[in-house]
């Protein structure tokens, strides 16, 4: 879809509305015809196409990198056995120099969420019209391809690393040692209806700040490259300085897409690491 062919808030308000599947009140299970079809449905609306680009992307990842295990030698590596084994050295001096209790499982959950929150984040370099373009032409009406702009994707993640956080926590120190970290710390055990909201704000925050930071970061890079978008519908003057601010935002968003799945892996073995350590 060029950005000529509707008006400036339509053409952003599409680029920004999911593909939703729930149940009409009137008309029954079906895909959502805007945001309001969209707002009717509900909490349990399912957003199609965050669901078939993260499902998808993941799958990539344990595609390549199961590829890469296969065809693993001990003799002279290719290049992408090298790059997959850089890879997962990075993600193993991080959980060394990091996590300091035992546990096997950390690093294949670092490792998995670092490439797959990157492989989302990367998806946040395509032309922001390349895909949604195709898509309607295979009649889909909307489609956003990089899932971790949907809070919906980004607070399944968090969410998912706090259950394993609070898990930890009470295999590690038993529920009456999770319990006790809650009511009886940071001021004296007299004090610990403070002590437990206090530490009960603080474990609460820890998925809502993680699902937060990604997703804002994420979305803001989006918005900035669809307003960049805008600039080719002015005439050629416009669009040779939106193509100049297209590159350069798009060599400085290089950096977000890799910081903040760094980010949002080293959080996650920060909390692991608190749900092993006895205070």
């Amino acid at each position: 879809m060029a950005a000529g062919e509707l008006t400036q808030t339509a053409y952003i308000q599409h680029h920004l509305q999911n593909l939703t599947f729930g149940l009409h009140p009137e008309s029954g299970w079906g895909l959502a015809h805007g945001a309001a079809e969209a707002k009717e449905m509900g909490f349990w609306a399912i957003h199609v196409d965050t669901m078939f680009w993260s499902v998808a992307l993941g799958a990539l990842f344990l595609f390549l990198f199961r590829k890469a295990a296969k065809s693993a030698t001990v003799g002279v590596p290719g290049g992408w056995q090298n790059f997959v084994e850089w890879v997962i050295e990075f993600i193993d001096d991080n959980v060394r120099g990091t996590f300091q209790g035992k546990n096997d499982l950390v690093a294949p959950i670092a490792l998995t969420l670092f490439v797959w929150v990157l492989l989302m984040n990367c998806m946040d370099l395509v032309p922001v019209d390349w895909i949604p373009w195709v898509a309607q032409l295979m009649g889909i009406e909307y489609m956003k391809v990089v899932p971790t702009t949907d809070p919906n994707a980004t607070f399944g993640m968090s969410l998912s690393v706090f259950a394993l956080t609070v898990y930890y926590s009470i295999k590690v120190k038993g529920p009456g040692g999770f319990f006790s970290e809650l009511a009886f710390q940071p001021f004296p055990k007299w004090l610990f209806p403070i002590n437990l909201a206090l530490e009960g704000i603080s474990l609460i925050s820890k998925p809502v700040s993680l699902a937060l930071r990604l997703f804002g970061n994420l979305y803001a890079g989006e918005m900035i490259f669809i307003l960049i978008a805008l600039l080719y519908s002015g005439g050629w003057v416009w669009a040779v300085v939106g193509g100049a601010l297209q590159w350069f935002w798009a060599v400085f968003h290089v950096l977000i897409v890799l910081l903040q799945a760094f980010i949002f892996m080293i959080l996650t073995i920060v909390y692991l690491d608190m749900a092993h350590q006895h205070h």
